[in-house]
Parts: structure tokens; sequence; C-alpha cells
């Protein structure tokens, strides 16, 4: 029997493909970058033929470089960037509009207005989420309305929406399959969380036809086969979770009280909290963790719209570094009397102030603020908003594990991690496997296929590769974030 399975990771700025062996070891690997689209201020667009194409080269290219071919692999998982969403044809499977990311804002005036309706406690009860342009219902309703013709499509039956896993899903399988799983669905605004369904009032709401909408499965579920042809053969396609998700089961957070933060473009701390789901109190999100064997499992979430791409803007847009490993380093040489702090609010802030219309800004420039300065505080600017988070989930909920799993690209800085630990005033765990959420979906796959084996025996294995003990004075500790809470009171639109 085959014990290899492919993980196909589509995210924000890239797509990367993964081989793991029976004892989840990393093989192959294959990365391309994602272009990223701003047509508008507030705007970020992708073109979901590169989606398509990049997920397809990377996976052809890690089997390559595994030396495997298609009878080789037992199962297919798929991970990918949440909220992210497409309408397409289902004749031609083309999409009628570019992809429309979740970090874009367009929808902002219609979620105020939904707000000002009165909207947001009812949709809050059904689908643990709060009104705002991140989630897929107000992307897919403006889609509709702005595409000549779309709506009466929809209504017919004529095309189709989904998550980015959906789209490539119905591609894998030649247009068989329009399907997802509960934990991508329960990003769209539209599902509700506590009965494991589409809502037929949040699609009242947010005027989005049922008629377009995929099946929900299990995350670890047969969805089917991928054509033969795109790989030498036909794969079983047997997980699929959205990225933060995926990276909870990554990371071996099976038990109530776990927490793990994934650092990609932006930030997204999940506190398993049991198969009882909480609504929040704090303005954090209540999201399915995952679904396995149709029992759910759900989380409190905190979303953080910017972190890892605070380091691209100090690279591509102000050239402050030359490349993203620089900034740890010119960070750690900073003039520790100088407090400067970054307010990354450049698409808005997430949690827990979910303020759409402000704008990023700097406080406590000097003179003699410089490039390291401004550095230390794009990453400092992480660190806060993750405590951020971690406080909103203590108050929520009782029983808060003492230490964070840390993964995701922005992990790998040691300067970083070890400053994270400084501000939470707790351990940081960096695990062995850094691609946590390839490796979810990869589990999730295997699971399913039997080459893995349950929750509980797959989380004996997980292994950290390194802890951050914190060593920060308190008496600074204190300080520094009561010039955090400061900056971004001053920051905030309302």
């Amino acid at each position: 029997m085959p014990t290899y399975v492919l993980a196909i990771d589509q995210g924000t700025t890239s797509t990367r493909t993964i081989v793991f062996d029976e004892t989840a070891r990393p093989l192959g690997f294959s990365q391309q970058e994602l272009t990223q689209r701003y047509p508008q201020p507030g705007w970020v667009e992708h073109d979901p033929e590169e989606i398509w194409q990049t997920s397809i080269a990377t996976a052809r290219e890690a089997m390559a470089k595994a030396g495997l071919e298609a009878k080789d692999i037992a199962a297919l998982g798929i991970t990918n960037q949440r909220e992210t969403a497409l309408v397409w044809d289902r004749r031609s499977g083309k999409a009628i509009y570019p992809a429309i990311v979740w970090q874009d804002r367009r929808t902002a005036s219609v979620c105020q207005a939904l707000k000002a309706e009165g909207a947001e406690p009812q949709v809050t009860a059904l689908s643990g989420l709060l009104v705002d342009p991140y989630f897929s219902a107000t992307k897919v309703a403006w889609i509709l309305d702005h595409v000549p013709g779309a709506r009466d499509k929809a209504r017919a039956g004529e095309l189709a929406f989904g998550t980015v896993d959906s789209f490539l899903l119905w591609r894998l399988t030649g247009g068989r399959v329009h399907a997802t799983e509960a934990t991508n669905a329960s990003r769209t605004m539209l599902f509700d969380i506590d009965n494991g369904r589409w809502s037929g009032e949040l699609g009242r709401i947010f005027q989005v036809p049922e008629a377009m909408l995929p099946e929900v499965h299990d995350c670890a579920h047969d969805f089917d086969w991928t054509e033969p042809n795109l790989f030498g053969g036909a794969i079983r396609i047997a997980g699929i979770a959205g990225d933060q998700q995926a990276a909870t089961i990554g990371q071996a957070c099976f038990e109530p009280g776990m927490v793990k933060a994934t650092y990609g473009t932006g930030c997204f701390a999940l506190l398993n909290i049991g198969t009882e789901p909480v609504r929040s109190r704090n303005r954090l999100l209540t999201t399915v963790a995952y679904q396995i064997a149709g029992r759910r499992t759900y989380a409190l979430e905190g979303s953080i719209f910017v972190a890892g791409a605070v380091v691209q803007w100090l690279r591509d847009r102000l050239g402050v570094i030359s490349t993203a490993a620089e900034s740890g380093g010119l960070a750690a040489a900073a003039d520790p009397d100088q407090d400067v702090y970054l307010v990354p609010a450049f698409t808005g802030l997430g949690a827990p102030h979910w303020d759409p219309d402000c704008r990023a800004a700097v406080f406590g420039l000097t003179l003699g603020s410089g490039r390291k300065e401004l550095a230390r505080a794009a990453l400092e600017a992480v660190c806060y908003q993750t405590s951020d988070l971690l406080a909103a989930m203590r108050a929520d909920w009782q029983g808060t594990s003492g230490l964070l799993r840390a993964d995701g690209g922005l992990s790998a800085s040691d300067w970083t991690m070890q400053r994270l630990a400084d501000i939470l005033g707790l351990p940081v765990d960096r695990p062995q496997v850094i691609e946590t959420t390839a490796l979810g979906a990869a589990y999730l796959a295997g699971l399913q296929t039997g080459v893995y084996p349950a929750p509980a025996d797959f989380a004996k294995h997980w292994a950290a590769e390194r802890r951050f003990a914190p060593g920060m004075d308190a008496t600074i500790r204190a300080r520094k974030l009561a010039g955090w809470r400061d900056a971004v009171g001053r920051t905030l639109s309302k």
C-alpha cells in the first residue's frame, strides 16, 4: 500500500506543496509566489487561474523532488487561505471575477449598514462571527451585484461559490465535486456552527442564493479522486481544512485549553474549547476547529490581519531591509531606550478591535530613530497583538494552557519568538516540523486513508524544536504593554 501523503498549502502570498512520509516527515517541497493585486485602496485580489496553476505546478514538482509517482501517493490533502471568495461558472469552470482575498475591505460600508440595521447579534448567534468584510458572505454578494447577470445565474444554479479549497477540489476532480468541509464553511458567515449546516437565514441576510453553496463534509473525508491526467494517475483526495485549523491539527492541539498561533501574512491564534461552542464576550470568533467522524470541535479565534506582511512592507515598500531575515538582527540592535510603536492597521485592525476603517500609524519617533527601531517596532507589533488575543481568550474561557505553540514563517525568527515569550510572560514552543499547516492537511488525508493514527496517538509524536522562556522584567513588560495600548487607542477610528 502507498504510504506517502501529498499536501497542497494554497496561501495568501504563495502556494506550496509538501510530500510527507508515513512518519509525517517532510520529503519533497515546492513553493511559488502568488501575485498580489491591489486595484483600489483597500481592495485585494488574486487571479484564480494563478491559484490553480501554482497548485498543480508545485504538486508536480514536490512529487518529482521526492522521486514519487501518483501510484506512490496514498492521499492528497488541501489547506487554504480562508474567507477568500471565488464564484465560477459550473459549465466552464472559469471564475467570473478575480478571487476577492480575505484582506479585502471593499464591503466595509455594507457591513456597517448591516450593523446599523441590527443584524450582527443574529449573525453572531448563528455563525459565531462578527459582521466584517473579512468573511466571505459580503464578498460573494458584491460579485453577484457587480458582474452583469451574475445574480440571476446564481439563482438558476448556474454559478458556484467556494472558498479556495472548493475551487481547487472542483478543478482537481474535473468539475465532478462541489464541496467543502466544516472549517472553511464556518468562515463564510453563512454557516450555522451549532447545527453544522448552511443557514437559510444567513443566506437571506447576505443575499447569497443557496443554489451556489457547496456540500459540507468532515475534514477527513473521501472527497473524490483527481483527474488522472493531472499527476500521471488518479490520487485520492481525503482531507481538507482551512489553513489556521490545519495548523491547529498540525500542532496537535487536540485537547481543550491548548493554544496555537500561526505567523504568516497575518497571525491567527486558536484556542481549543472542546465540543461545546462558547460565544465570546470579548470580540473573538467562535469557529469550527475541526470535524472528524461527524464530531465537531470548536475554537475561539483571534485574527491579526498583518503579521509577516509587516516585514514584507519594510522590505518592499520602505527598503528598510533587503531580506526578511535581516529584520531580527536589526531589531536586536535597536536602542533599548527608545519606545517606538508601529500599529500595523494597513487593512484595519482585527480582533479584539474589529475596526476596518483605522489605518497604520507609528508613534514615539525621535530624531534618533532609524531602521533598527522601526524593524523592532514592526516585530514587536506582532507580539503585542498576540498578547491582546490571549488576554481576550483568558477572559472568555477558563482553563487556557500556560504556553503557546507557534508556527508559520515568522516563527523562524529567534528574536521575534523570544520577544513574544517576553511580552506574553509565557513559554513559546516552536515545533520540529514548522510547516504545520501543510502537516495538518496531510494528517487529515492520512488519517482517512489509514496512513496516520488517531489524534491522541499522533499527538504523542509532536515535539518542540525549541522552547523560548520569558526573561523580561515584569515592570518593563507592563510599561511596554501600556505604551502599546495607548498607541492602539490613538489609531482606532472610533
